[in-house]
C-alpha cells in the first residue's frame, strides 16, 4: 500500500488571485552563441513527466533547461535564482531552421526508449531524435511533387502516440510512428484552384484528449474566419465539419482543454485575444474570447507566435502578450451547451491576473504537469531604437556604414541587426505556501 501511495500522481494546484502575484522562483537565459549574438527562445515545451524544458531558440539550436523543481526548492522569502547559460545542460545544433517540435507523448527521464521528441527543419526530413544525446533515431520524409524535401509547419501525435501528424501547404501528412520513411497524405483542399477544403498551410493541428476519441483539429494561415476544421481519423481527409466565428486572421495554435474534451481554444496572427468554441453544439460562433492585452489595451501588431498553454487540470489558460505581460484565466464557469444549443452571445473574458513578467515580448508560457510551475520565455527582433529615429532618406537609417579606406578604397553598407530587449526564461511559483517576493 505504501508502494502504491509513492507512485500515486496527485495533479497540481495552484493559487491564483488577483490580489497577489507569482514568486519568481529562477531566472535563466539561453547559452551565449558567439556567432549569434542576438539569440533568444521562440518556443519552449515542457517534457511531459516536467522534469526538463525544451527550447527552440533563434540561432537554430535546441536547448535543454532542467525544471527548477528537479534542483531544489527554495525556502520561502529567499531571492529568486538568476542564473546564465550554465543552466542550459544540453544544446543541439539543427543545419536550417526551426519550424515546429513536440515532445513524444509519454517521454520521461527514466525511461531511455521514450526520451525523444521530433522535430521539423527547413529542408529536411522530419526527424525523431533521441533527448539524451541528439542523435537521429528516424526520418520521415514528405516530397512534393519537385522532389523537395518539405518540413511541416505543425506536428502532433494521435492519443495512442502510434501516428504521426504533420501540417503543411494545402496537405497532412500521417506517419507510421514505428515505420519510418514515406506516410499517407491527407489533401486538405481538393485542388490549387478549388474554394473548398482547408486551404493554404496547415499551421496547427491538436487532438481531442477524450478517451477513444479520434478527432483532431487543425487550422491554415490563410486570413478567414473558417480556416479551421475538425477532422476523424477514421474518415481521412474528409472534414467532419468547419469552426467559423473567429478572427480573420491566420491560426497560429489549437489547443482542447484536458478535462473538457469539448472545448477548442484558438489564437491567431497578430491577435491579443484567445476565442474557444463548444464543438458539440452550433459552431458557428465561439462561446468566450479571452482578452490577453491586459492593462495597455494594445493589439499584437507582429507575426511573432505567442504561445499560450491550459493546465492539466483544464482549469487555468495562461498566455502572453507583446508589452510582456501575463494574463492567466479562470476556466471553471464556461458555459455548458448541447448539440441543439446556439451561443446567444460571445462573452469576453478579463483575466483573473494580469502582471508584468518580462521587458520584451513573452512569446511562450507553459504550465508544468507535475507542480504548480509556470516558465514563460521572452525576446522578438527590435532594431536599434535610433534607427528609427532616422528619415527614410537618411545615409544611416537603418544600416552600419563600414569605412575600409584605408584598407581598400571603399566603403560598404551593412544591415543592423535585430536585437532582443529581453531574452530570458523566468519560472513562477503559483504553489499556496509561495511568499511574494518584494523585488517583483
Amino acid at each position: 500500500m505504501e508502494n502504491a501511495q509513492e507512485h500515486m500522481w496527485w495533479a497540481p494546484t495552484y493559487s491564483i488571485n488577483d490580489s497577489e502575484e507569482p514568486r519568481m522562483t529562477a531566472c535563466i537565459k539561453p547559452r551565449p552563441d558567439p556567432d549569434f549574438a542576438e539569440n533568444f527562445v521562440r518556443v519552449a515545451k515542457w517534457c511531459p513527466d516536467g522534469s526538463v524544458l525544451l527550447a527552440q531558440c533563434e540561432n537554430r539550436q535546441f536547448q535543454f533547461f532542467p525544471s527548477p523543481n528537479h534542483q531544489g526548492s527554495l525556502p520561502p522569502g529567499s531571492p529568486p535564482r538568476v542564473r546564465d547559460h550554465e543552466a542550459s545542460t544540453k544544446v543541439f545544433q539543427q543545419p536550417s531552421p526551426i519550424l515546429d517540435f513536440i515532445w513524444y507523448p509519454t517521454a520521461t527521464a527514466s525511461n531511455p526508449a521514450t526520451f525523444c521528441y521530433v522535430a521539423s527543419v527547413r529542408e529536411c526530413p522530419v526527424k525523431l531524435l533521441d533527448a539524451s544525446d541528439g542523435r537521429l533515431r528516424a526520418s520521415y520524409k514528405i516530397v512534393d511533387h519537385r522532389e523537395r524535401q518539405v518540413a511541416p509547419h505543425s506536428l502532433a501525435f494521435n492519443l495512442s502516440g502510434e501516428r504521426l501528424y504533420c501540417g503543411f501547404e494545402d496537405a497532412i501528412e500521417v506517419f507510421d510512428v514505428a515505420q519510418p520513411g514515406e506516410g499517407t497524405r491527407l489533401a486538405t483542399t481538393p485542388s490549387k484552384k478549388s474554394k473548398d477544403g482547408l486551404k493554404g498551410i496547415i499551421s496547427a493541428i491538436s487532438f481531442s484528449p477524450a478517451q477513444g476519441s479520434q478527432y483532431y483539429a487543425a487550422g491554415s494561415l490563410i486570413p478567414s474566419t473558417a480556416n479551421i476544421a475538425l477532422y476523424d481519423e477514421a474518415r481521412g481527409a474528409n472534414p467532419v465539419m468547419f469552426v467559423d466565428g473567429g478572427p480573420r486572421a491566420g491560426v497560429t495554435q489549437l489547443h482542447f482543454n484536458p478535462l473538457k474534451p469539448h472545448i477548442l481554444y484558438a489564437a491567431s496572427r497578430r491577435q491579443s485575444t484567445i476565442y474557444s468554441w463548444d464543438i458539440r453544439s452550433n459552431v458557428d460562433a465561439p462561446i468566450n474570447i479571452y482578452d490577453c492585452r491586459g492593462s495597455s489595451k494594445v493589439g499584437d501588431t507582429s507575426n511573432q507566435k505567442m504561445r499560450f498553454d491550459v493546465d492539466i487540470t483544464g482549469r487555468w489558460l495562461a498566455s502572453g502578450n507583446q508589452s510582456g505581460r501575463i494574463s492567466i484565466f479562470d476556466l471553471q464557469h464556461e458555459p455548458s451547451l448541447t448539440s441543439d444549443d446556439t451561443p446567444e452571445n460571445t462573452t469576453t473574458i478579463l483575466p483573473t491576473l494580469s502582471y508584468e513578467a518580462h521587458g520584451d515580448s513573452v512569446g511562450s508560457v507553459g504550465f508544468n504537469p507535475h507542480s504548480p510551475l509556470l516558465f514563460s520565455a521572452s525576446g522578438s527582433r527590435h532594431f536599434h531604437p535610433e534607427s528609427d529615429n532616422q528619415s527614410d532618406d537618411s545615409s544611416s537609417s537603418d544600416e552600419e556604414v563600414i569605412d575600409l579606406t584605408k584598407e581598400s578604397g571603399a566603403q560598404y553598407r551593412v544591415r543592423s541587426q535585430p536585437i532582443p530587449l529581453d531574452a530570458s526564461i523566468k519560472f513562477w511559483d503559483f504553489s499556496r505556501r509561495a511568499a511574494l517576493h518584494p523585488d517583483l
